[in-house]
Formats: structure tokens, C-alpha cells, sequence
């Protein structure tokens, strides 16, 4: 049986196990010899890249080199640009200011100069004693002193000696009391002779008096009606509603709409004191000699608010002419450390970062939440003085006699809510719960949004505080917004000064911005569009729609950014700007230089933005920049990336669509001290000629419209 098992084994084909032995031993040396190879070629492959890590440590060592040689060359004669620059720019200003000065002397016109103290005090107190009532001559007037507050605004935002800023700033204060008491005298005027003038349809009296500054309706109630539910001033897109316990009462309804604001620069000077109280608290060690002074300060400033409000103000306008001086980039204040301050942090390094970047927080009343953040909110196109007063007595003929009961008490407030109108509510409308008080009848508004703002968003809208100086946000209901007609109404449960409010931030952060120019000492810088050009900018943009009276016309950095802000449109920041937009923060220093930097180059090189800025840290930047010599869109392979540092820049070797980021050098570039050789080593020579021949005004223009928006730090 065994021989018979073994012949069937052999007739099936099956393996020896000699055969298995020999195969197992060419199976274990064809292994060790493919391990010997893998051996031989990853030892060769580790040589060759020790070889090229040598090689290209050498390189690294050879440029880093070369670039220590040249820093101090490249420094000095970045150095020696922009102090040049500076220092013609400064002379210009100069220049500029004693020429507006001459001019302002050699005007003949009649008009008092704000910054002689006896030619605006005559002034003052010739137009205060002037008895003069009709609204037409008034209204000229009114206009004049307008002219001469933006005059000391402007005088005031130069930084003069504190005593001169005082001196402003309480000639500033003075001038608008005084537009705001003629204003309600050529009211009273009016009213006085409502009778006269009144509407044959619907027996009330009802005008609309306007001009390029002032919008006044005025609404006398003759017939008491009380049925009469509101009107509406078509021409001005002004109306309001009446509840029916003032519909019956001898009043008149005013709505003021100024497109100046007086009132926003008091809730300013509130929130500053308060937000130095806290700063000092902060700062104040937490003794009991310490604490104890915040308590007194309260006091005095609850128990005496005339007293109070006066250095309080003074301390607001210092420190608001002082912002306005300074540059939109918070951490460089005065032009002499500008000059100096970007170079200074290149040869300091980025490992001496002394430099405290933070702002300080925007502080409002955290108990009170519904006063309005003048840091985050903007109020917009000026303010609406919603008012009722007694009717003056009207007069009466008789026996062909012209009779009329004259009052010395000038204009009066209709006191409302009335304790009656409570009453009447109370027995018609369910009392809160929650509430101590009756409401009572509100008062409806309706007002079509002016045609030179463009809102972005919804209005919000705030009435004035008189006695805490700031705009609140409640006492107010109903509030609707209707985007085909553009107007908003809403009612408030008294009668109160208004103003619109768009969020400060609404367009933060930008999602991309281009710097390309146009032609020598010309460059469009797109954001929202701003052209630049000389000393002047432009704003081009495709939302043209209440819009006009800003497109088109050629303006200086500053008032550009000042009529901007007025139409609704802000790209411009500020030290609180980061507190309410999620930004991509960046070395406040390194970033300046940077722009002093393309602005130098502008004339010739294009710059944009790059994803991979958000992944470099605070300490670099990433942007794409090329040479772009013709006026057309930048073609998008031309465009390459820079890392930018304190002590470093490079031109990368990745591209902007690459998946990964990568500090990888380009091929053939070199290390700089500077952007500027950076940009400059690759440029033809028309391209450098372009630079060397930039207008130090229109440098300092591109720079200064860089440094207001911060793209790099708000993209």
C-alpha cells in the first residue's frame, strides 16, 4: 500500500523537499541581494542629498552673506529716500499753509478770519445782538458760521499750541449755540404768523425752508382736528404722525434736518471720559487712598454736569485734533518718527519687538447697552431735530385793527406726554408688567434716506440723550424699512432729536484689494476703487447711485477719506478698528514700511493680495507684486509672491494657486534688506527710470491711502 501512496504523489506533480530547500535558498539570496541593493542606492541617495543640503547650505550661507554686506547700502539709501521725500512734502505743507493764510488775509468778503481772536469775537457778538428774524437772512448767516466752524476744525486738526486749540475749540462750541438759538428764532418768527400762511385744504399751516445745509418743515396745527392723524413733507421726504391727545392742541411740529451733526462730538467726549476712567482704574494701584478717588470723581461729575462737561470737552477735542494728525496706521503718530521709524525697525530685527501695538478698548457704559458705540456705529447724513412747541399767539383783526399778544418768552417746549395723554393710554393700552410707568401715545416719523448716502445696509436709527450727551437706541418701536422707496419709519414715545447709524465696519474685511499704475505718478488702488493721481485722489466705483456728488472730482487723501465716511462708504481704520472686524494681524512696524515701500514703487509695479498672508505670522507678510509698465489689468501669470520681514525679504518660488505654502527662494533671486531692492533688482530700466522719477506728492498720497486702510493687516 506505502509504494502505491508514493507513485500517486510523484504522478500529481508534487515538490520534493530537496527541490524546497534549493528553492528557499535562491528566494533568501535574491532577498539580501535586493536589500544590498536598496542598501547601496539609499546610501547613495543620503550622500547626494548631504551633497545637495551642502550645496545649497552654501548658497544660503553665500546670499545670506552678500545680503549682510549690502544691508547697510540698501538701509541708507532707503534712508536717505524717504527722508528726502519727507522733507519736501513737509516744505509743500508748509508752503501751502502760508498761502492759505495769505489768502485768507487778502479775502474781502466780510467774513471774520475764525483764527483772529477780536475778528471772531466781534463777529460773535455783533450776530448774537442782531435782532434780524427772517428766515432767509438767517439762513445766510447760519451758512457763514458753518464755513467758519469747518475753518477751526481744520485749524484744530494742525495741532496748535494747547492755549490756541482752546481758544478754537470754545469759538467752535460758541458758533454752533448760536446757529442752533437763530435757527429757533427764525422758527418763532414763523409760527408767529402761521395764520397768514395757512393751506386752504386743510387749514393748518405746513412749509418746507431749505437750503444747501438746512432742511426746516415746519407744521402749525390751526384747525385741531381730531381726526388729524399726520402729514408728510413731500419735497423734503419728511412726515410724522400725531397721536389724538396732541392732535387737539394749540402746537407746532418742527423736524430740523441739518446735514451737519453738532451732537455726535459731545457722545464722543462722554465715552472718552469714560474711557479714561476706567484706563486710570486700571492703572491705578488698588489702594484705599485710590479707590476712593473714582468715588469722589462720580460724584462730581453726577452732582455737577455744568461744571463737569467743560474740561471734559477739552480733553475730547485734544485728543480728537490729535487723531486727526496722526496717520490712519495708530502706531506711527508724528511725521519726524515716520520718517525714521521703518528703517530703524529694520536694523533693530524682528527679535526686538518692544513696540506695544495694542489699542485701547472702545469703552461705553457695559451697564447701559443701549447707548449707541460711536466706535462701531456711524451716524449718517446729519441729524433730524424732531420738535412740538406751544403755538405762539396768532393774530386778530379787529375793527380793521391788526391785534397781537406779544410774549417774551421766546420759543416754548410743548411738554409731551402730557399727564392727560397717560391717562388716555392707560385706559387704551395694556400697561407693562415689567414697567413703573404708563406709556404713552408714541409719535410716528417717516423719513426718505438722503440721496447723497449710500447705505449698505438697513438704517438703525438713535435718538439724542440730552442729559447723559449721548445717542441712545431705545424709546424706540416700530422701526421698518421700506428699500423701494428708501425711507424708514418708526415711532418714539416722545419727541427727540434722530440721526440714521450704519455699522463703521460694514465693508471690514475687504475680501481683496490691487495697487497697479496707470501711468507715471498715476496708480488705481482697488478696493472699493480709489484712483490716485499727483497729490489728488478720485473714488470710481460701480455703485454709482448717490454717488454723484463724489465721483468724478479730484480731492486730497484727507478729504477724500472725510467725504467717504459721509456717504456711508468707509474703508478707513482707526486704533479701535480691530475690536469689531476679525483681522489677520500683522507687526504694526513691518507693515508700515511696507507700504512706504510700494508706495515708492508704484509708479512702475503692481501689488495684490495673497491667500497665504493669513499663514506667514505676525512677523511676515506675503503679497504678489510684478512690474506692470502699461495701463491695462495685470496679466495672472506675471504676478509673483514676496515674503517680507523685518530683517529679510525674498521672492518665492511657489505661485499663488500653489496647494502648499513654501519659503523656497526663486530661482536666481537673492536675499534684501529691503523690498524696494527686492522689486527693484528684476525691473528694466524704463521701470527704474519711472521710479526715480516719482513726485514725492504723489508718493506721499499713495502711502497715506495705504496706511488709512491697512489692506494687509484688514484682508
Amino acid at each position: 500500500m506505502p509504494p502505491k501512496d508514493g507513485k500517486s504523489a510523484k504522478k500529481k506533480g508534487g515538490i520534493s523537499k530537496a527541490e524546497k530547500e534549493r528553492l528557499q535558498r535562491e528566494a533568501d539570496e535574491q532577498r539580501r541581494r535586493d536589500e544590498e541593493e536598496a542598501r547601496v542606492i539609499a546610501e547613495r541617495e543620503e550622500i547626494e542629498r548631504l551633497e545637495r543640503e551642502r550645496i545649497e547650505q552654501e548658497k544660503q550661507e553665500q546670499l545670506e552673506l552678500k545680503d549682510r554686506e549690502r544691508r547697510e547700502d540698501e538701509l541708507n539709501e532707503l534712508r536717505h529716500i524717504l527722508d528726502e521725500n519727507h522733507s519736501a512734502v513737509t516744505v509743500w505743507e508748509s508752503e501751502c499753509r502760508d498761502k492759505a493764510k495769505w489768502e485768507r488775509y487778502m479775502r474781502c468778503n466780510g467774513s471774520p478770519d475764525p483764527s483772529v481772536q477780536p475778528e471772531i469775537n466781534s463777529f460773535i457778538s455783533l450776530w448774537r445782538e442782531d435782532s434780524e428774524t427772517q428766515i432767509q437772512q438767517i439762513l445766510v448767516k447760519c451758512a457763514l458760521a458753518l464755513q467758519l466752524t469747518n475753518e477751526l476744525d481744520f485749524l484744530l486738526s494742525e495741532a496748535p499750541d494747547p492755549c490756541v486749540a482752546q481758544q478754537y475749540r470754545e469759538t467752535l462750541l460758541c458758533l454752533q449755540s448760536i446757529i442752533q438759538c437763530k435757527l429757533n428764532q427764525a422758527t418763532e418768527e414763523l409760527l408767529k404768523f402761521a395764520n397768514s400762511h395757512s393751506d386752504i385744504e386743510t387749514g393748518n399751516m405746513q412749509t418746507v425752508i431749505q437750503d444747501e445745509n438746512i432742511t426746516l418743515c415746519l407744521w402749525a396745527n390751526l384747525n385741531k382736528n381730531p381726526r388729524f392723524k399726520g402729514f408728510q413733507f413731500e419735497e423734503a421726504g419728511l412726515g410724522f404722525e400725531l397721536p389724538k391727545p396732541l392732535a387737539v392742541n394749540d402746537i407746532a411740529v418742527r423736524i430740523l434736518h441739518t446735514k451737519y451733526d453738532h451732537l455726535s462730538h459731545h457722545s464722543e467726549r462722554e465715552q472718552l471720559q469714560r474711557r479714561r476712567s476706567v484706563m486710570d482704574a486700571i492703572l491705578t494701584p488698588p489702594t484705599e487712598s485710590a479707590a476712593a478717588v473714582p468715588d469722589e470723581k462720580m460724584e462730581e461729575v453726577g452732582g455737577d454736569e455744568g461744571e463737569s462737561s467743560k474740561p471734559v470737552e477739552e480733553d475730547s477735542r485734544s485728543l480728537r485734533s490729535e487723531s486727526r494728525k496722526r496717520s490712519a496706521v495708530s502706531v506711527i503718530s508724528a511725521k519726524e518718527g515716520r520718517k525714521s521709524s521703518s528703517v530703524k525697525q529694520l536694523e533693530e530685527g524682528e527679535n526686538q519687538n518692544g513696540f506695544n501695538s495694542s489699542a485701547a478698548e472702545p469703552v461705553t457704559d457695559s451697564a447701559d447697552v443701549h447707548i449707541v458705540d460711536l466706535q462701531q456705529f456711524t451716524p449718517l447724513g446729519g441729524v433730524f431735530y424732531f420738535d412740538v412747541f406751544h403755538l405762539p399767539p396768532q393774530s386778530r383783526i379787529v375793527k380793521g385793527w391788526e391785534m397781537r399778544e406779544l410774549q417774551e418768552t421766546g420759543l416754548q417746549i410743548f411738554p409731551y406726554p402730557t399727564e392727560q395723554s397717560r391717562i388716555q393710554s392707560s385706559t387704551s393700552v395694556k400697561p407693562d408688567e415689567h414697567s413703573s410707568t404708563v406709556a404713552s401715545f408714541p409719535v410716528g416719523v417717516t423719513v426718505a434716506l438722503p440721496d447723497s448716502i449710500l447705505f449698505l445696509e438697513d438704517p438703525h436709527v438713535a435718538r439724542w440723550d440730552p442729559f447723559g450727551q449721548h445717542w441712545r437706541a431705545d424709546c424706540i418701536s416700530e422701526a421698518s424699512y421700506d428699500a423701494e422707496t428708501r425711507s424708514i419709519s418708526f415711532k418714539m414715545d416722545t419727541f427727540y432729536a434722530f440721526t440714521l447709524l450704519q455699522e463703521s465696519y460694514a465693508n471690514m474685511p475687504f475680501q481683496s484689494w490691487e495697487l497697479r499704475p496707470l501711468g507715471q505718478d498715476s496708480a488705481l488702488f482697488t478696493i472699493t476703487g480709489a484712483l490716485i493721481e499727483g497729490k489728488q485722489c478720485m473714488l470710481q466705483t460701480e455703485e454709482t447711485k448717490n454717488l454723484d456728488h463724489l465721483l468724478g472730482k479730484w480731492m486730497s487723501p484727507s478729504e477724500l477719506q472725510k467725504a467717504m465716511r459721509r456717504a456711508g462708504i468707509n474703508i478707513f481704520v482707526n486704533e479701535y478698528s480691530d475690536k469689531y472686524v476679525s483681522i489677520n494681524p500683522k507687526d504694526p512696524l513691518i507693515e508700515h514700511t511696507v507700504y512706504e515701500q510700494m508706495a515708492l514703487m508704484s509708479s512702475a509695479a503692481a501689488f495684490s493680495w495673497s491667500r497665504w498672508n493669513t499663514q506667514c505670522g505676525q512677523e511676515h507678510l506675503v503679497l504678489q507684486a510684478c512690474e506692470q509698465l502699461e495701463a491695462g489689468p495685470v496679466a495672472e501669470e506675471a504676478w509673483s509672491l514676496y515674503l517680507l520681514g523685518a530683517q529679510r525679504n525674498q521672492h518665492l518660488k511657489m505661485k499663488e494657486h500653489d496647494d502648499s505654502f513654501s519659503p523656497e527662494l526663486a530661482e536666481g533671486s537673492e536675499f534684501h534688506s529691503t523690498f524696494l531692492h527686492m522689486l527693484r533688482q528684476d525691473m528694466s530700466i524704463e521701470g527704474q527710470a519711472r521710479v526715480r522719477q516719482s513726485h514725492y506728492l504723489y508718493t506721499d498720497t499713495v502711502q497715506r491711502l495705504l496706511c488709512a486702510t491697512r489692506v494687509l493687516t484688514y484682508s
